[in-house]
């Protein structure tokens, strides 16, 4: 799996998941934040100008901000890369209020 299908497939009493609400960690739950803060930002951009419901993979998601948005594009390429970042596993922690995704480096 990777981010971009957990943030689709995802959801919080029936709605899609809020960007302030997903962190990446590694698998000692060590935070990432450089991934996070990049995730956040992508997310962000989906909320305002993309529907992910109508999206079948990660380049549909940069498509549509290609054509929405006058984001440059070394930043819709980080993007892609943060969205296609294999995943390990999903860890949701209630009490933090928070959706975990256990970053999965690339070999």
């Amino acid at each position: 799996m990777n981010v971009y299908r957990a943030i689709k497939l995802l959801q919080i009493e029936h709605q899609p998941l809020n960007h302030s609400q997903v962190v990446i960690i590694d698998g000692n739950g060590k935070p990432q934040a450089q991934l996070s803060d990049l995730l956040a930002d992508c997310m962000s951009k989906i909320d305002l100008f993309t529907d992910l419901s109508t999206t079948d993979t990660s380049s549909d998601v940069i498509d549509d901000l290609h054509l929405l948005t006058p984001l440059p594009n070394d930043v819709l390429e980080e993007y892609q890369k943060i969205l296609d970042q294999p995943i390990a596993g999903i860890n949701v922690a209630l009490h933090k209020n928070l959706i975990e995704l256990i970053y999965e480096p690339l070999m």
